[in-house]
């Protein structure tokens, strides 16, 4: 069974493309989903998250997602303690799936960060969703009810389409002109080889 990452920029459309895998019975791991469901419910994580960063919780306990975020995102080296926290067990989480689907052809885990955290290196291969910036835009101040400033902020976070470019194995323009499903399609006869 081929593991192979799916990754692309904010607004991308990795989710939209990450479903058509599903449609086509492809199992498909969401990283950030899995993040979200570890630091609601592992209870290490969350004791790990108390230690590093205080008091980052609701009154009813739960972590207050947004006030770690305001903090992690400001500065790079909390970025990279939390992601220290969290990874492990969303690493343990893909092993735990992969282990579920052994069956299949091949698997994908869904990530924003994959190229950013090096991910990829143990993947076999990744698919990059691209799409025009001013797109991505549009799509996320519209899903998220943001303002562009936040969106932007958010996007020179990540790297480039460029620089991505240079290590993704296959590529699906989301540009809302190009049909996407062709090109799911081609990429997925290629996977079940």
């Amino acid at each position: 069974m081929k593991k192979i990452g799916l990754t692309g920029g904010i607004g991308s459309g990795k989710s939209y493309v990450a479903q058509m895998f599903r449609h086509l019975a492809i199992p498909v791991f969401n990283s950030d989903e899995e993040a979200r469901q570890i630091q609601e419910n592992d209870r290490s994580v969350l004791d790990a998250i108390r230690n590093q960063f205080g008091d980052v919780f609701l009154e009813d306990g739960k972590l207050d997602r947004k006030k770690l975020a305001s903090i992690v995102f400001e500065d790079r080296n909390k970025l990279e303690q939390l992601n220290a926290i969290v990874h492990p067990a969303v690493a343990k989480a893909f092993s735990d799936f992969c282990e579920k689907h052994t069956a299949k052809k091949y698997v994908i885990k869904e990530a924003a960060i994959i190229f950013e955290l090096g991910l990829d290196e143990q993947l076999d291969a990744t698919i990059l969703v691209t799409a025009p910036e001013h797109v991505r835009l549009k799509r996320v101040v519209e899903r998220d009810k943001t303002e562009e400033s936040h969106v932007l902020a958010r996007m020179k976070k990540q790297w480039s389409d460029e620089e991505k470019k240079l290590r993704a194995d296959y590529f699906i323009d989301n540009d809302g002109e190009k049909p996407v499903l062709p090109q799911v399609l081609k990429i997925h006869s290629a996977l079940n080889q």
